[in-house]
């Protein structure tokens, strides 16, 4: 076991080195955690999967930060981890178009950003048929890879976990997996009820680790505000 050391003095020179070894040895042991959402991805996850006839439009929404420390205290056996970041990725829809969407998302975004929450919001896509036909996300997903793969390679995390069941994102996923044999690691997070859609999963002999939230998780991290109202 490494000693305890309370105070460097300054003539001891090998103390001091001492001191930094048992720093670095402690940081190493902390695995940093960082959480990629898709939020419209999750939302409608949550809603397909736990929602019943009493339903309203508040149901399906989470807590970001809630959901990143919830994964943080379910990792592999034995791991310590501590979560360095949180981003949630969204699609914006126009002011004018939208009003009333625009301010309650807008409201949304304010409360994650208070709460430390980085938010990378894409402008929605509104078709020749719009309101007929809905508005559509676009740039969500690539942006979510770039950001998730561009972390990687910069040591920006030890540990990545995705929160979304969109099968786009699976290259980024894999391409850390097959750079990075150890750190940084990606692993997943979805949900787990009767209408969920299918977990994020890696062809061939490759273990993804999977955090599956089931209705109790859900409860846990549900964010009941209704941002409709100013």
């Amino acid at each position: 076991m490494l000693p305890a050391v309370r105070h460097c003095v300054p003539n001891w020179r090998g103390y001091c080195c001492l001191t930094r070894v048992v720093v670095r040895y402690i940081r190493r042991m902390v695995d940093r955690v960082a959480l990629f959402v898709d939020a419209q991805n999750v939302y409608r996850g949550a809603r397909e999967s736990f929602a019943t006839a009493r339903s309203r439009h508040v149901d399906g929404q989470i807590d970001p930060m809630k959901v990143g420390q919830l994964i943080c205290d379910r990792g592999p056996s034995g791991a310590e981890r501590e979560l360095v970041d949180v981003r949630v990725y969204t699609g914006r829809p126009d002011s004018s178009r939208q009003p009333q969407a625009y301010a309650a998302h807008m409201r949304q975004c304010a409360g994650w950003e208070r709460h430390g929450i980085r938010v990378v919001a894409r402008a929605l896509r509104y078709p020749r048929g719009w309101p007929a036909v809905a508005a559509q996300e676009k740039g969500v997903d690539v942006q979510l890879s770039l950001d998730f793969v561009v972390g990687a390679i910069d040591r920006r995390f030890d540990i990545g976990v995705i929160f979304s069941t969109d099968s786009d994102l699976r290259p980024a996923i894999e391409f850390v997996m097959d750079r990075f044999p150890d750190r940084p690691r990606a692993e997943v997070a979805a949900w787990q009820g009767a209408g969920a859609a299918r977990r994020l999963s890696i062809a061939g002999p490759r273990r993804l680790w999977s955090h599956m939230l089931d209705f109790e998780d859900y409860l846990s991290v549900h964010d009941p505000t209704d941002y409709n109202r100013p």
